[in-house]
C-alpha cells in the first residue's frame, strides 16, 4: 500500500476545522466546503482536490476529480472518477466508479457497487467493507482485525512446599485506535469551541499572551515550569493554615485556566500564520478556533506516540502557562512587546 501517500491524505483531512458555513478554492484548483454538501456534476472535471467538512459530497456519473477527495463527517458518493486516493473520516463510503488510488475510511461503511473500480487498496478502521459481486480491487481489503482469543490458562497443580502460587495476570490486549483518534478531535474541538468564544470578548489579551510566547518562549517556559512547581507547595502551605483553604481552592483552578487560556492564545497565532501562509484573510474568531484545533490536534496525535509522545504537549502546555504568568492572563504586555498599550485619553483643550 501507499502509505506515504495515505499518510499524507490523513493530515489533509485533520488540518480543517468545522466550524461555520464557508467555502474556499484554492489557486491551484482544490475545493474545499465547510459545513455544507458538494455535488460534482455529471460532465465536470474538477482539477484539483475535492476537501468537505460537515457535509456530504457526491461526484456523479462522468464527472471526475483529478487529485484527492477528502471527507470528514459526511457521506460520499463516487459514481465518477477519483485521480487520486479516497479518504473518509467518520462518514460512508459508495463507490460505482473509478478510485485510482488508495481508500481509507476511519468510523464508517464501504459499500463497492457491481460497476465499482479501485486500483489500489480499500482500509477501514472501525467500519466493514462490502464487495458486490462485479466489483474490482486491485490492492488489498483490509477490515478491523478480529480480536484475539488467549487461550485459558491450565489449573496448575499442586506443588508441595510452593505456597501461595499467584493467580495468572489478566492481559487487556483489546486495543481500539478508533476511539483514542476520536478522543483527540472531541477534545481538539471543544478547546477550539471555548477559543471561538473568548475571541469575541478577549482578544487583546490574547493576543498579549501570543505576544510573550513568539518573543520570550523559553522564558515563557521557565515561568510555566516555576508555577507547576511552586503552586502546589503555595496551596500545601494555605490548607495547613486552615483559614487558607478558600484560598487554595480558588489556587488549585488557575493552572488549568492559565493553561486553556494560554493553549488558546498560542492557538490564535498558529491560525493567523496559516491564514497569512495561504494569502487569505479570515476572521479572528475563524482563525483562532482554527489554530486552536490545529495545535491540539498535532499534540494529540503526537502525545498518542509510545514513550516520547509526552514530551511536545508538555512543553507547549509549560510555554502557554507561562506566557499567561508572564502577562497575568493579558492584562499587560511584557518588555518589548509590539502589542500596543491602551492608550491614554487626549488631555482636554483649556476653556477660553
Amino acid at each position: 500500500m501507499k502509505t506515504k501517500v495515505t499518510t499524507l491524505i490523513l493530515l489533509l483531512a485533520l488540518l480543517f476545522l468545522p466550524t461555520s458555513n464557508a467555502y474556499a478554492q484554492t489557486p491551484g484548483g482544490d475545493v474545499i466546503r465547510f459545513g455544507e454538501n458538494y455535488t460534482l456534476e455529471s460532465g465536470e472535471t474538477l482539477n484539483g482536490s475535492l476537501v468537505v467538512i460537515g457535509g456530504n459530497a457526491d461526484v456523479q456519473t462522468k464527472s471526475s476529480v483529478t487529485r484527492d477527495v477528502v471527507l470528514v463527517g459526511g457521506n460520499l458518493h463516487i459514481d465518477g472518477d477519483a485521480g487520486g486516493a479516497v479518504v473518509i473520516i467518520g462518514g460512508n463510503l459508495t463507490i460505482s466508479g473509478t478510485v485510482s488510488q488508495d481508500v481509507v475510511v476511519i468510523g464508517g461503511q464501504v459499500l463497492l457497487t457491481k460497476t465499482s473500480v479501485v486500483k489500489g487498496d480499500v482500509v477501514t478502521m472501525g467500519g466493514q467493507v462490502t464487495k458486490e459481486p462485479g466489483a474490482e480491487v486491485a490492492g488489498n481489503i483490509v477490515n478491523n482485525a478480529p480480536p484475539i482469543e488467549v487461550p485459558a490458562v491450565p489449573n496448575v497443580p499442586n506443588v508441595p512446599n510452593v505456597p501461595n502460587v499467584p493467580n495468572t495476570p489478566n492481559v487487556d490486549i483489546h486495543v481500539n485506535p478508533f476511539w483514542e483518534v476520536a478522543n483527540v478531535i472531541g477534545r481538539a474541538l471543544a478547546v477550539a469551541a471555548i477559543g471561538m468564544l473568548l475571541t469575541l470578548f478577549l482578544q487583546p489579551q490574547l493576543e498579549r499572551v501570543a505576544d510573550a510566547v513568539v518573543r520570550q518562549p523559553v522564558m515563557a517556559g521557565g515561568f510555566g515550569l516555576l508555577t507547576l512547581v511552586v503552586t502546589p507547595l503555595a496551596m500545601v502551605v494555605m490548607i495547613i493554615t486552615i483559614l487558607l483553604i478558600p484560598i487554595a481552592i480558588i489556587v488549585a483552578f488557575i493552572i488549568p485556566l492559565a493553561w486553556l487560556f494560554g493553549i488558546i492564545a498560542v492557538g490564535q497565532e498558529v491560525g493567523e500564520r496559516f491564514t497569512k501562509a495561504i494569502n487569505q484573510t479570515w476572521a479572528p474568531v475563524l482563525s483562532t478556533g482554527f489554530g486552536t484545533f490545529l495545535l491540539l490536534l498535532v499534540g494529540g496525535f503526537v502525545g498518542l506516540i509510545p514513550c516520547v509522545g509526552w514530551l511536545l504537549p508538555l512543553v507547549v502546555g509549560l510555554i502557554a502557562i507561562g506566557g499567561v504568568v508572564m502577562t497575568w492572563f493579558g492584562t499587560r504586555a511584557v518588555s518589548g512587546s509590539a502589542v500596543p498599550p491602551a492608550q491614554a485619553e487626549a488631555p482636554l483643550p483649556p476653556t477660553s
